[in-house]
């Protein structure tokens, strides 16, 4: 189901800039017996993307509001967030553009997280790399037209998900969640200043690994630092985390930070 400005919908304006240009951003949240998982992480992500775009803020009380009606009841559940520039503007211009449009669709629990969780995953390396555009570093616009041809390279090859590189061949996420490595006593994430999504769990893992104690390093590391890992895994806010078996046929054990993050991302 979905809702626009608060209220039921089928349908937005053609002139909706998001429909035009990919003008806007969104998030995707988690919910359990319909309650919002981590909104504040959320709603703070939002607000930087916006910022980034130079988007006027919603109102985030009327969001929180049409987010806790729009949340299924099941268990485990999945909201998506959409906010637009609004409606107008002539060409790129964004002046004389109508107030933010704000939409909310409703989907189940993806069933195959849970055997991901479980048993972990393997991932391929997609062929499609992706630019660099430090201005929408770090945010979830709603331009997705790389992450788009990532996925079809992907589905070609019949992998599930799999690494991607940017185009100076750094690792930087996989097709739908942020990638952690361990090695020896250190953590090692992407940098995601000039390419990627910063989600929100990879923000809770690092705010983890802070209170732990553990050290992390954030850089910029290739292809071969991340196959000599002793224990790799992904993230994402419905995902929480799940172990990556293999890299093409390079494998992994699943390891047991790997297990504690994913017992401190359970809702």
């Amino acid at each position: 189901m979905f809702w626009l400005n608060g209220q039921p919908a089928d349908s937005i304006s053609l002139l909706d800039r998001s429909f035009q240009y990919g003008d806007g951003g969104f998030t995707t949240l988690l919910t359990e017996h319909g309650k919002l998982c981590q909104w504040p992480y959320h709603k703070q992500r939002m607000q930087a993307c916006l910022a980034a775009l130079a988007i006027a803020e919603p109102d985030w009380t009327l969001v929180e509001r049409w987010l806790a009606v729009a949340a299924k009841p099941e268990p485990l559940a999945g909201l998506k967030l959409h906010i637009s520039r609004g409606e107008g503007g002539r060409g790129y211009s964004s002046t004389q553009v109508s107030a933010a449009n704000v939409t909310i669709s409703d989907f189940a629990y993806p069933p195959h997280y849970r055997q991901w969780q479980a048993q972990g995953i393997d991932l391929g390396i997609s062929q499609v790399t992706l630019g660099l555009t430090p201005s929408l570093a770090g945010h979830k616009h709603n331009n997705r037209l790389e992450q788009i041809l990532v996925k079809a390279d992907l589905d070609k090859h019949g992998l599930v998900d799999g690494l991607v590189l940017d185009i100076n061949a750094n690792i930087i996420e996989t097709s739908i969640a942020n990638v952690f490595w361990r090695r020896g006593e250190v953590l090692y994430t992407p940098q995601l200043d000039m390419s990627g999504v910063a989600g929100v769990a990879r923000r809770r893992v690092l705010e983890f690994a802070q209170n732990a104690e553990i050290v992390v390093k954030i850089g910029r590391f290739d292809l071969s630092h991340i196959l000599e890992a002793d224990e790799v895994f992904m993230t994402n806010a419905l995902l929480g985390a799940a172990p990556i078996r293999a890299i093409e046929s390079q494998t992994f054990p699943i390891g047991p930070l790997t297990r504690r993050i994913q017992e401190m991302l359970v809702p």
